[in-house]
């Protein structure tokens, strides 16, 4: 664990240099000429390196590749979806864990995670609506048979988690999105009159809990806490042992049609996002089909949502992509588990990110959120025990440790700002994973995954010249042209 310290507190002192995201340079001319160099960021299992600045190298002519020679293509005339951002979840066991840390620590987190030049530049957050399984406790906004919410009110945010979300903005320079989503109604809302393990909401609370959104947005946005979006329900197919609420596509659908987007609409918020599905890949066109298909629903719909814990079947993304190209999707949960300390190092957990990754945004994703920003030394606090894992670990001493995810998560949002629009970028070799972005500054950056046990040297190949470059075993490399 002292290792991670170490490598971080000298990836905040500077490792990353030299890339300077708002340098107002041509891209495209500086790539397209011979002679030219990209410059490379490395984080790999074999050598210690994480988020390193490990130089650059220049751009020759190379003409036609051949077969046997790795390459990986890159084409900035062509783009597709923008960019929103890339970021975590801000969680009351993220912030009731933060308020824990020393100053020190809590300045030193806040720096590596949401400061976009000393760090890695979250631009995205999510947060919970009402308890989640990591609360400390179950907690509503409203009390019992409130219908017309007189009683609302936000107070089991004060004391943590509106602190902490605001000091991540402040840290994100303000630059940053938050989007809030439900796990459950207040219990006497649902048909099972409990806030676990599933239910439904009675449909003579549709409107009252519609309302509950609304109220929460302005809540939040009279602490100074800005709402770009919300999603309907987390999970909604899932009968959880924690706070969870089950709706059918038709309900779904018809809840949204009905209720909540008129809700939002009735109390000119409008313009907030609204995401539907908000669980895993495997339905997702099914779910998304249903309530799409609907004019009625759909014109109160963003976009859709996803998470990745039940299959990864990549593709589903791209088929809704393809048959609802005026919706945006977003990645709105994901994290490794189970929490174990003896598996901390383990590099497929930074590996599960970047395949995911890679293959989300070039599916058609404009946003990519993990889950839980931190957590303490036993993966929680979760009232149910249901502990995971994050990219960031308080330790038992109350200092904190850094996984690899931490990195892989870092060679994305670090480069890949708000703004930034997909290009094609096309590997020949099944083990070296790529996509690739331009930023609105025009600097274009490249990621290139190897989940192999092998070396693999490529070429960086550009409208006739190419740079050679080498992927690790089991590493992952942000070039910026």
């Amino acid at each position: 664990m002292k290792q991670a310290v170490i490598i971080l507190a000298g990836f905040l002192m500077g490792i990353i240099t030299g890339c300077n995201l708002h340098e107002k340079e041509n891209a495209f001319q500086r790539a397209d000429a011979a002679g030219q160099s990209v410059q490379i960021y490395q984080t790999a299992e074999s050598n210690g390196h994480r988020l390193a600045d490990i130089g650059k190298v220049a751009f020759e002519p190379f003409g036609q590749p051949l077969e046997t020679q790795p390459c990986v293509f890159i084409d900035p005339s062509k783009t597709f979806q923008t960019v929103i951002g890339i970021g975590g979840a801000l969680t009351d066991a993220s912030a009731e864990t933060f308020f824990s840390l020393s100053t020190e620590k809590q300045n030193e987190l806040m720096t590596a995670y949401f400061d976009a030049e000393k760090g890695i530049g979250y631009s995205l957050a999510r947060t919970n609506i009402q308890s989640c399984d990591f609360s400390s406790a179950s907690y509503e906004y409203v009390v019992r048979d409130d219908k017309a919410l007189k009683s609302f009110n936000i107070d089991p945010d004060r004391q943590y988690k509106l602190p902490f979300i605001k000091k991540a903005f402040a840290a994100a320079d303000n630059r940053m999105i938050l989007y809030a989503s439900p796990w459950s109604p207040p219990a006497w809302m649902k048909t099972t009159d409990n806030m676990l393990r599933g239910g439904k909401l009675k449909p003579d609370c549709y409107e009252a809990w519609a309302g509950c959104y609304v109220k929460f947005i302005q809540a939040y946005e009279a602490e100074g806490v800005p709402v770009w979006g919300i999603s309907v329900q987390n999970e909604p197919m899932a009968t959880q042992t924690w706070e969870s609420c089950i709706y059918t596509a038709e309900e779904e659908r018809d809840f949204v049609k009905n209720a909540l987007g008129p809700a939002l609409v009735k109390s000119g918020l409008q313009d907030k996002k609204l995401i539907i599905w908000d669980h895993n890949r495997d339905l997702i066109y099914q779910r998304a089909s249903t309530l799409l298909n609907d004019p009625e629903a759909a014109k109160y719909v963003w976009g859709v949502g996803f998470h990745w814990y039940m299959q990864d079947c990549y593709d589903n993304i791209k088929r809704v992509h393809e048959a609802f190209p005026d919706k945006q999707l977003i990645f709105t949960e994901g994290c490794n588990y189970p929490y174990k300390t003896e598996t901390l190092g383990q590099w497929h957990w930074g590996e599960n990110y970047g395949r995911a990754l890679v293959h989300d945004f070039n599916n058609g994703a404009v946003g990519w959120t993990d889950w839980n920003v931190l957590l303490d030394e036993r993966g929680g606090p979760n009232h149910v025990g249901n502990y995971c894992l994050a990219p960031v670990h308080k330790t038992a001493d109350g200092d904190l440790f850094y996984m690899n995810s931490f990195y892989y998560l870092g060679h994305f949002s670090k480069f890949v700002r708000p703004g930034a629009k997909r290009i094609i970028s096309s590997s020949n070799r099944d083990h070296l994973l790529t996509t690739a972005f331009v930023n609105p500054d025009g600097r274009v950056a490249v990621i290139v995954l190897n989940t192999s046990e092998e070396e693999i040297p490529f070429k960086l190949w550009l409208n006739g010249n190419a740079a050679s470059l080498s992927s690790l075993s089991h590493s992952i490399m942000t070039m910026l042209l």
